[in-house]
């Protein structure tokens, strides 16, 4: 493996994803007019390390629109949506070699897991075999924050191979619930439904402004998947959640412009989304991911089916190199002015405790869900636990051509408990993962006429109400049941019976099954020794508090709409949530190594 000291840092400019093109427009019925996508996921060759360090480039996986090569790209590009204006996706998965025959995997599959299992002979089950899985890759979009049918929500067993696996002998070619979704959409798209290789996927945009992204979400393996590259934003603009105005009740003007469609080469841009991935590399420059458990705690056996413990899954995995927007550790040219960033933590299971040198200000105005209520919050640092995001300003107003600060990243190099840097955990590498990316600060262009952030009055957040009940939630650890001083084999989801936790695998019957229309108290009770980023599909949810009890007040940032919650160990977190749609959607820890491994539980939302 290629040791992170090894790379140069602030060497490459960083990539601003650009908007991914539309594919046109249709009607529907009552004639409102549709954006249409058609985006495959292909493997790309692309520059992630440094050219002066003599490799190839790295093999990456990526969406991009099916009738331009040149949008292909990790991070992908952009899909930029208007508030109430529908999207339609037809996702493409085009994971095969120049003739197209699928390609295996680049990394090794677990088989031992509940997973998707195409070599059968029923889908999404274990297999107990304890060789690699060779055969073509599974995928299912999930848009993560979007509120959608379920059949366009990328229910993991709902993932589908590339069309000319057709000719593979052997092989289960879609998800158990594909085929059902497939009729369900075509009932409402109109037409024959899905053809093999693709799902075409509606998403209604009813919800409120906000950042969201889109990567794979296929059973068992969106460790993999997700690693491997293919991930983009989803912008949601527009709609009364989108006004902004000053305290003096004038329209406030953002640091913009984003990336659009139609730009001209050289356009500067003062809105850019950051995806921050950690990742590992081979010496010849191919992207590392561990092929045994041994990797994890050096526990070389004996692995499935002569104990419980998976022969490959490792519990948590930790990169030694920092990515943005899909290049290592690169550099931002940047005007001594404000810059709104749309920040993604798009690790595995690492989170992010960010700061920029010289204690610049970073205001947050937003989360997952839409603008922060009524203030702008300024911060010193702020935490990203995975697939969090965050809409900032950063203001570089007070440095001169020439200065040079960089973000950097205090969360440990480990799973992280909470608590404070140094006191509580060691900090991150500082010569590696302990940096994110460098802002070179150069001569300005114009002036800046965005408003100051202290000056910002954000759209108001409406409460959900009342709760309909409360739902007693918990979060598990189990080692080995036949090792001992074996573990953790599995992290799982479940309920709490009393006091105890009941932990539940992805198997067994369905336990969330609110009604829809209702809103819900959720108590997610941690009984494991680490933080978990707990994501709840199809809805935006309000953080109430956590603690002991439950009932301390939420963070600063955490008051807007959210879809993704830290639940610190030993704690209670009470989060409220809306059901507006019915059908069979997913809650799940966003540590991903944890998500493969039965820490996913089926959500069945019933019709009113």
């Amino acid at each position: 493996m290629l040791a992170g000291h090894d790379i140069p840092k602030f060497v490459m400019p960083l990539l601003i994803p650009p908007a991914m093109p539309r594919a046109g427009k249709i009607k529907v019925r009552g004639g409102r007019n549709v954006d249409v996508y058609d985006i495959a996921v292909r493997p790309l060759r692309q520059q992630v390390l440094p050219e002066s360090m003599g490799l190839p480039l790295t093999t990456v996986w990526g969406y991009g629109a099916v009738n331009d090569l040149s949008t292909f790209s990790w991070p992908s590009y952009t899909i930029e949506a208007k508030h109430r204006g529908p999207v339609r996706v037809t996702w493409r998965n085009e994971l095969v070699d120049d003739h197209g025959s699928p390609l295996p995997h680049m990394f090794s599959v677990d088989q031992t897991l509940h997973w998707a299992n195409p070599p059968g002979p029923q889908p999404d089950t274990h297999s107990h075999r304890p060789e690699p899985y060779v055969g073509p890759v599974p995928m299912v979009t999930h848009v993560h924050g979007a509120k959608t049918h379920d059949d366009s929500d990328g229910y993991p067993e709902a993932w589908y191979l590339p069309s000319s696996a057709a000719g593979v002998p052997g092989l289960v070619t879609a998800g158990s619930w594909y085929e059902r979704f497939s009729r369900q959409a075509a009932s409402r798209q109109g037409g024959g439904g899905w053809l093999p290789g693709t799902a075409t996927f509606d998403y209604p945009n009813e919800q409120s402004a906000g950042t969201l992204w889109y990567h794979d979400h296929t059973l068992g393996m969106t460790r993999l998947n997700v690693y491997a590259g293919p991930a983009g934003f989803y912008l949601i603009r527009g709609g009364p959640g989108d006004a902004v105005y000053d305290r003096r009740g004038r329209q406030a003007t953002l640091p913009g412009p984003a990336p659009a469609l139609g730009d001209a080469p050289g356009t500067v841009y003062y809105e850019i989304p950051l995806a921050i991935q950690d990742r590992s590399f081979g010496v010849d420059g191919s992207l590392f991911y561990p092929s045994s458990r041994a990797f994890f705690d050096e526990f070389e056996g004996p692995y499935v089916p002569d104990s419980d413990i998976a022969p490959i899954w490792n519990p948590e995995f930790f990169g030694n190199a920092m990515t943005v927007n899909g290049r290592v550790w690169p550099r931002l040219d940047v005007e001594p002015r404000r810059y709104r960033f749309r920040l993604l933590n798009g690790c595995n299971s690492r989170f992010l405790l960010l700061e920029v040198d010289g204690a610049t200000p970073i205001w947050q105005i937003g989360g997952e869900g839409g603008f922060l209520p009524d203030r702008a919050v300024r911060l010193s640092r702020i935490l990203l636990a995975p697939a969090e995001r965050a809409d900032v300003i950063i203001d570089f107003g007070a440095l001169r051509p020439g200065d040079e600060v960089v973000m950097r990243n205090l969360a440990p190099d480990e799973p992280f408990g909470g608590g404070e840097p140094d006191n509580d955990f060691d900090v991150a590498d500082p010569e590696t993962t302990g940096q994110v990316m460098q802002f070179r600060v150069v001569p300005s262009r114009g002036r800046d006429r965005s408003t100051d952030p202290a000056e910002l009055v954000l759209p108001p957040v409406a409460s959900l109400g009342s709760a309909a009940r409360q739902r007693e939630l918990s979060l598990n650890e189990e080692d080995s049941a036949v090792l001992a001083d074996v573990g953790p084999r599995a992290a799982l989801l479940g309920v709490v019976n009393g006091s105890e936790a009941v932990p539940r695998l992805w198997a067994d019957p369905v336990t969330e099954d609110p009604r829809q229309g209702d809103t819900e108290m959720w108590a997610v009770h941690n009984f494991t020794a680490d933080a978990h980023p707990i994501h709840v599909h199809q809805v935006q949810f309000q953080v109430v508090g956590r603690g002991a009890d439950g009932l301390a007040p939420p963070e600063p940032g955490e008051t807007g709409f959210k879809d993704t919650v830290i639940a610190y160990p030993g704690e209670i977190t009470r989060i409220r949530v809306q059901f507006t749609l019915a059908g069979r959607f997913v809650w799940h820890c966003h540590i991903v190594e944890h998500e493969d491994n039965e820490m996913m539980r089926p959500l069945q939302v019933l019709p009113a």
